[in-house]
């Protein structure tokens, strides 16, 4: 049976597959979110070996462009062609620098990864003629199994990819988190040494899920490019990166589901208080984000857990 938990997620799921249907003005806050989503859900595959990188927002840049490039390659690209090639540069980037940072540990991993980011943004801010400078470049509309698409039918076909992909790489994950592969990587948090005792290589642990961090990363952000059409070297710039870490504490850091959860709220909050609330909206998340870390360390899912667990106590399902 399945627990009232899991009955939720599968509410939000359909919830979230309807609102195109119910709420046409919210799909552009879903879509963003999503795609930022599954960015932090790489942060969160990190977070889970207690690793803090404060520039995976690398991978996320580097897939919009892989997509824009290609596309101002090769006009008429599929789409799934375009998610494939920014998947596997963000993967193939994540392999160079991984080699070189899974050597570190703590402050020296996270700064390192804010290091090469930034890197990455001096070379898209200065080679303007590639990469069109701070004014970014555009990421044409792709094709969609051949078929050119006008705005809205994209924007349809691109919402729906991404609610796949939230629940295919959320599930894909979870079950990466549960396997050897995925034990070994989370010993790191507790006991490193341990690894080293049994003849396993922390780092190469580690490289695993830093790979899978990598191409999560990629896969929203050139999910994010082809929603906004234009790619900017904002994509990699370090305020990013401190927004997908941001999130994924916000959302319960290690959760799959607080990543999304995490990045819907944020986006939320972010598009409606900075009407509101003017410049004032990022106290308002700051001042959220206290409250969170001070009295509900577990995050949003974490309080839904404990919501959930105190229901089901009160109604005798404790004893």
């Amino acid at each position: 049976m399945k627990s009232p938990l899991s009955l939720l997620w599968l509410v939000v799921i359909l919830v979230v597959m309807a609102v195109p249907i119910a709420a046409p003005s919210m799909k552009l806050l879903f879509t963003f979110a999503m795609a930022k989503g599954l960015g932090v859900l790489g942060v969160t595959v990190l977070l889970r070996a207690g690793q803090v990188s404060f520039g995976h927002a690398l991978y996320f840049g580097i897939a919009a462009y892989a997509g824009a490039f290609l596309m101002a390659a090769m006009p008429g690209m599929d789409i799934l062609i375009v998610l494939l090639a920014g998947g596997i540069g963000a993967t193939v980037a994540g392999l160079f620098v991984g080699l070189f940072v899974v050597r570190y540990r703590g402050i020296f991993f996270g700064m390192l990864n804010l290091a090469f980011s930034m890197i990455f943004w001096s070379i898209l801010e200065k080679f303007y003629h590639y990469t069109g400078g701070a004014d970014g470049i555009r990421l044409e509309r792709p094709n969609v199994f051949g078929s050119a698409m006008n705005h809205t039918d994209f924007g349809l076909v691109l919402y729906y990819m991404l609610v796949a992909l939230m629940i295919g790489l959320g599930w894909y994950t979870m079950r990466w988190f549960n396997s050897p592969v995925g034990q070994l990587f989370q010993t790191i948090k507790t006991n490193e040494t341990r690894l080293e005792y049994l003849g396993i290589s922390p780092k190469r642990a580690l490289l695993s899920g830093y790979l899978l961090s990598a191409a999560l990363c990629g896969v929203g952000g050139v999910m994010m490019g082809m929603a906004q059409g234009v790619v900017t070297p904002e994509y990699v710039w370090w305020v990013r990166s401190a927004e997908m870490v941001f999130i994924a504490v916000l959302g319960g850091s290690g959760s799959v589901q607080g990543a999304f959860l995490g990045a819907l709220i944020y986006e939320a909050v972010r598009t409606y208080a900075s009407v509101y609330a003017g410049d004032v909206w990022q106290m308002i998340l700051g001042g959220f984000l206290l409250v969170i870390i001070l009295f509900a360390p577990g995050g949003l899912i974490g309080i839904l857990q404990s919501l959930f667990k105190r229901s089901h106590d009160k109604t005798g399902g404790g004893k």
